[in-house]
């Protein structure tokens, strides 16, 4: 494991350096490390998708319908019977196996990303693509992408409990180790991958990828072991077998009733299997699996990468968002507008990410060598870069925005970033931690005497580690406390976010400091105040989300003023005035307590990640379903808490990812919805397609059954029954997965997570078209019977007129409650196209001799078009009519409650 080697040994072993491979190198090594695995399990997972396609209970009653059929002699319906399992398969394998590439692809963008330095350029990569020999960059909440021999340190510490099942952090050095490691414990200079860097940064040589790291040599042991599927699957795959088992117990009843009325028993066997086969819904777990895929492939186009399926389903019901605010609601880009320093205001022009700009004085003018070092400490209590584009002379921030507007504003001022490397040479560092507030780094004073620390951090905190202050004279006095609270208030109306600087002073020979060293007796600088402005379509969002009842709260570090202004803005509060808890407030209120506040208050501020673990639980306790955004190591248990963790993909850890169900590759709230939305989506066209299938179904069983009851002939032959089954249902089903949103979906109430997708109205609505399909098709079978047409024309007839009735139903079932003549028909032309064929095909078998010699059928003329066509049409008609009479009455009872 690299940990009995020297720095120098593992770079001349890897053959590598500081400066990392060149591309040529990395191409090469790719090929030699290459995650070969990978092609075998693809091919393992196809198998079993195959398979998958002929395991489902439903499935085994075709094929036991096709044995029976078979051991009749009835050689056409067993061809039949053998051509829908066939055929189901076939569509079934295709469209999962789309579904399944679609989802890995999207996996792929929320794939984990490393930080490498190749050719001397640092870039972002896909962990996959790292080889040994990669210098790795890691920082406080990233995931270890690959085994590392650490060579550089700065008060890493790692979570390797999913290795050693130690829940203590491990503290890492770089070095060297006097024995061979034996166990990862043993590796205190090693990072394993898989494990999480919780605080510090540390810098690595790649040693080992996929399968040959600790975590690759484990996960290969489990590598088969299949992914459970989403509740709602489960549920639709449990109420499938129900219906089977149902059908099937009726089909029993129609053979016994058949033979009571003097058929025989190979009629009514045979009877009793084609009506199991057509009313059973065999395509609808595939149909849920599809809806799914489509659902996910949607939410991707919008930002919004769903990393577990049951999201998807939670998505819809979802009635509190809890948001960030900086990027989530705001544009994340930062400028220093105003700043605070030597008790004197001063305002910055320009915009952006460009240095072009002025500091100027508010008051008085002259020298302040406080603001100089005010700057100062902005700039080299930094963790990110200004880079300049040679091509375009343009400026590129590399890091977090808020950093890199310090470093312009330092430019504003005068700061040559270079110079000031060169009069300060860095010591140490106390990384930027969420729980801290602060960071601190510790530089030797070139041109002073001793070491100095430089500290920024959140006002309330860093002015709470000074007893003096900076003033424009360049004294240092007792710190005014109540001028920096002044400060941070009236930057706070302005709705900026601010960050305070400080500083401290060591004896020479100081090259190491911890927190506690910083703790009190700081320096006091002053207060940079930057401006992020609100995101244009984050307005309209939230708009809508009120409007859908949906609750948006705004959870945030930020200072109380800053939070208002802001929330103010985008319509989250409607005042100043409205109540907003902090983080101290919350400190002081019991869990009963915050649960009554939570129910009321949509701003809280200055929180810290535990805090908003609070509120997540205490809005679940109300009954909510809660949406979190996190982005730090620490929001990880909130984000685990929500039933909705949402991740932010720019400025998230990998830690934040891992742990959330969606992560948002904006960060932006509009994204947030718009996955929520989208989630409605996937839900209603479940619906739809349960509806359609169980009303076709419900509709062949209750035919049967009326003329056997009537002692009528049979009305469809087995094979007839299999045929309308196939021509109805073979790509209706899975069309409607792809049916659009329907307009306004955005603007309905959340739905209960607990409410059933048989629904009062879906179960009415089955019986209602069921009815008409039963009734319509025996009135016209009876009325050909009647006139004395032969039996044949009969059984075409009531076939042609309930494959009608059927393709006129999907129509009905792409809505719950719009009129279907509102509809335009080619918003989803898969499903248009597909209605088109089935008629085409279904006319092929009237008049084609080979299929009228198998179904049995006779040609038609256009006076039996004019009979089943009008009565087909009813179907639309009686639901148009049931539709309008639930409009009206719904209408009727929204009066008394507005007025």
């Amino acid at each position: 494991m690299y940990c009995d080697r020297t720095t120098e040994e593992v770079f001349r072993e890897l053959k590598t350096g500081h400066s990392g491979l060149s591309p040529d190198e990395v191409a090469k090594r790719l090929q030699e490390h290459g995650p070969n695995a990978l092609e075998a399990e693809k091919r393992l997972n196809l198998f079993k998708l195959i398979l998958d396609q002929f395991t489902d209970p439903l499935i085994y009653i075709l094929i036991i319908a096709a044995a029976i059929t078979a051991f009749l002699q009835d050689w056409v319906d067993t061809g039949v019977i053998l051509l829908v399992i066939v055929i189901n398969g076939v569509i079934g394998f295709f469209q999962e196996l789309k579904a399944e590439r679609a989802i890995s692809a999207l996996k792929s963008l929320a794939a984990a990303k490393a930080t490498v330095v190749r050719n001397g350029h640092v870039q972002e990569i896909n962990s996959e693509g790292l080889v040994p020999g990669d210098v790795v960059l890691l920082a406080s909440g990233s995931r270890v992408p690959a085994d590392l021999r650490l060579i550089e340190v700065i008060r890493l510490e790692v979570d390797e409990s999913m290795l050693t099942g130690e829940s203590v952090s491990v503290r890492k050095t770089t070095d060297v180790s006097p024995k061979p490691c034996i166990s990862p414990g043993d590796g205190v200079n090693i990072a394993f991958m898989g494990t999480l860097a919780l605080a510090g940064r540390a810098t690595g040589i790649v040693v080992a990828t996929g399968l040959k790291t600790q975590l690759g040599q484990i996960s290969h042991e489990v590598a088969g072991v299949r992914s459970a599927a989403t509740p709602l699957q489960e549920k639709l795959s449990r109420l499938s077998r129900q219906i089977g088992l149902v059908i099937v117990g009726i089909s029993a009843l129609v053979v016994v009733l058949g033979i009571l009325i003097g058929e025989t028993l190979y009629e009514m066997l045979l009877t009793g299997i084609a009506l199991a086969v057509g009313a059973i819904p065999e395509g609808l777990p595939i149909v849920v699996t599809i809806t799914l895929a489509i659902g996910v492939k949607r939410m991707a186009d919008r930002n919004a990468i769903v990393r577990r399926l049951p999201a998807v389903e939670t998505l819809g019901s979802t009635t509190v968002i809890a948001s960030d605010k900086t990027g989530t609601m705001t544009r994340n880009e930062m400028t220093v507008v105003r700043i605070f320093a030597g008790r004197r205001y001063f305002r910055l022009t320009g915009t952006g990410f460009s240095p072009d700009g002025k500091i100027l004085p508010e008051q008085c003018e002259g020298a302040c060598p406080a603001l100089q070092m005010c700057l100062r400490a902005g700039l080299l209590a930094n963790e990110s870069n200004l880079e300049r584009e040679d091509e375009t002379d343009e400026y590129r921030p590399v890091g977090d925005p808020t950093e890199v507007s310090l470093i312009v504003s330092a430019m504003k001022g005068g700061l040559e970033e270079g110079k000031e490397r060169v009069d300060y040479e860095w010591q140490d560092e106390i990384p930027f931690e969420s729980d801290r507030m602060y960071m601190a780094t510790l530089y030797r004073d070139v041109n002073g005497e001793g070491s100095i620390a430089f500290i920024k951090g959140a006002p309330d905190r860093v002015a709470g580690m000074c007893d003096r202050e900076l003033d424009s004279d360049s004294r240092e006095i007792p710190i005014d406390t109540r001028a920096v609270a002044e400060a941070n208030n009236i930057m706070g109306a302005e709705g900026l976010r601010m960050l305070a600087m400080a500083y401290k002073r060591f004896p020479r020979g100081t090259v190491h400091f911890e927190s506690e060293m910083i703790g009190s007796g700081c320096v006091f600088l002053g207060i940079q105040g930057m401006y992020d402005p609100p995101r244009d379509e984050v307005y309209d969002a939230i708009k809508q989300a009120r409007t859908s009842g949906i609750r948006v709260i705004m959870v945030t570090g930020d200072h109380r003023v800053t939070a208002v202004s802001i929330a103010r803005k985008l319509g989250i509060v409607r005042s100043d005035d409205d109540a907003v808890i902090t983080g101290e407030d919350m400190e002081r209120l019991n869990d009963d307590q915050l649960y009554e506040t939570v129910g009321s208050v949509n701003v809280f501020s200055r929180v810290s990640p535990l805090h908003k673990l609070r509120i997540v639980q205490q809005l679940i306790r109300r009954g909510e379903v809660v949406a979190v955004t996190g982005d730090g190591v620490n929001d990880t248990p909130a984000l685990k808490a929500a039933h909705i963790g949402v991740a932010m993909g720019k400025s998230g850890t990998d830690a934040a990812k891992e742990t959330a169900e969606m992560v948002i590759t904006d960060d932006n709230f509009a994204s947030i919805f718009a996955a929520v939305k989208e989630g409605r989506v996937v839900f209603a066209n479940i619906r739809k397609v349960v509806l359609f299938l169980l009303a076709g179904g419900f509709g062949q069983v209750a035919l049967i059954l009326l003329t056997i009851v009537l002692r009528l002939p049979l009305p469809l032959l087995p094979a007839q029954i299999i045929w309308m089954n196939l021509v109805t249902n073979g790509l209706q089903d899975v069309a409607m997965a792809f049916e659009p949103a329907e307009k306004g979906i955005e603007y309905q109430p959340p739905r209960p997570r607990t409410e059933p997708v048989i629904s009062r109205l879906i179960m009415e609505r089955i019986v209602i078209m069921g009815t008409v399909l039963a009734l319509g098709t025996l009135g016209v079978f009876y009325w050909q019977i009647s006139q004395g047409s032969g039996i044949d024309h009969a059984r075409t007839m009531a076939l042609t007129t309930l494959v009608l009735f059927q393709l006129f139903n999907i129509f009905n079932a792409r809505s719950e409650t719009r009129s279907a003549f509102k509809m335009n028909p080619l918003t989803n032309p898969f499903l248009f196209f597909s209605i088109v064929a089935s008629i085409v095909v279904q006319v092929i078998a009237i008049y084609w001799p080979p299929l009228e010699a198998i179904f049995r059928l006779v040609p038609l003329s256009l006076n039996d078009w004019m009979i089943i066509v009008p009565v087909s049409v009813s179907v639309i008609v009686v639901v148009e009519i049931e539709k309008a009479v639930r409009r009206a009455l719904g209408q009727r009872a929204a009066k008394p409650e507005a007025g």
